[in-house]
């Protein structure tokens, strides 16, 4: 590869230092899996079933959270799974691309969908006799619409770029493909890679980023001033959102710390624990977050219980 090729396929080489770990890795992957995908359907379900819940546009970006988090974490597991009980691990370059068009929309869309769901809790809060005339359905449909469309063009224009890449190697120090990771096999310039990169990086995450934390201000500074019952019902309203917010930025932000420094330096087992924390951690936490701090997502899921009960 010394002139510069397209490999077939792409190594990856942080399963090597899984070693005898693999297979209570494997058992526990999957549980978290399985938690992950029952979580988030409860929620789904609850959302998709009870139409008293389709008149607020917050539920409706709920139900886009917790699809997002199937979305992104059957794009992750399914191969991950496979990968912990194969001898090789090697991944085909389609699988590989298509592994990292799937958790970098994920990850985009995360964000985009929490500062939509900002707006509208800014919008309720800070000018609540505007609220249903500015989040109106259409109005939903158009933020919904913006907030998956823009990551998935911005996402495939950055993957496109990379796929053109001529690279000096195949080996990529994770345990699922990133996009940083093979631009850094490049055996030519990736100036217009780190161009679009850091383009992607300020529309689809700083900006949103700064969003939230602007709203969120400026809710604080509302919330302040008014009486004991309003600070009780939109902290109520608003502590999901921010909870959810704050997990994801970290998660995120230990992703990104860490495809900065050589892996090799880490250890390996935390190496892996840290580059997965934004593919593991809110699609767990996101739904329970929601399923017991909003009491009519609270209501309806004890009411499904119930009734899954009285039938058996």
């Amino acid at each position: 590869m010394e002139n510069g090729t397209l490999p077939l396929y792409f190594n990856l080489t942080m399963f090597v230092n899984l070693g005898q770990y693999r297979y209570p890795v494997f058992v526990l992957c999957l549980l978290l899996y399985c938690i992950i995908i029952i979580a988030n359907l409860v929620i789904i379900l609850v959302i998709s079933l009870e139409r008293s819940l389709h008149d607020e546009p917050m539920y409706i970006f709920v139900l886009c959270l917790c699809i997002n988090s199937l979305y992104g974490s059957s794009g992750f597991f399914i191969r991950f799974l496979i990968d912990l009980l194969s001898n090789t691990n090697l991944i085909s370059r389609p699988a590989c691309f298509t592994q990292i068009y799937i958790i970098y929309t994920y990850a985009s869309y995360e964000l985009t969908i929490l500062s939509i769901m900002a707006y509208d809790r800014y919008v309720a809060v800070c000018e609540p006799l505007y609220y249903h005339d500015k989040m109106t359905p259409k109005m939903v449909s158009k933020l919904t619409a913006f907030a998956f469309i823009y990551p998935a063009f911005t996402i495939a224009t950055c993957l496109y770029l990379t796929i053109r890449l001529p690279l000096c190697g195949n080996e990529i120090q994770k345990v699922f493909c990133g996009n940083w990771n093979v631009v850094k096999l490049s055996c030519v310039t990736t100036l217009v890679n780190n161009i679009m990169g850091m383009l992607a990086s300020t529309t689809t995450v700083f900006l949103p980023l700064a969003f939230v934390l602007y709203t969120y201000l400026r809710i604080l500074l509302v919330v302040r001033k008014g009486s004991s019952e309003f600070k009780g019902k939109t902290l109520q309203s608003v502590l999901p959102h921010t909870v959810t917010f704050v997990i994801y930025s970290i998660t995120a932000f230990c992703d990104l710390l860490l495809s900065r420094y050589n892996v090799e330096e880490f250890n390996p087992i935390l190496a892996i624990i840290l580059s997965l924390e934004f593919l593991v951690i809110p699609p767990i936490l996101n739904p329970l977050v929601y399923g017991l701090k909003l009491p009519d997502i609270r209501r309806h899921i004890l009411k499904m219980l119930t009734w899954s009960k009285a039938i058996t």
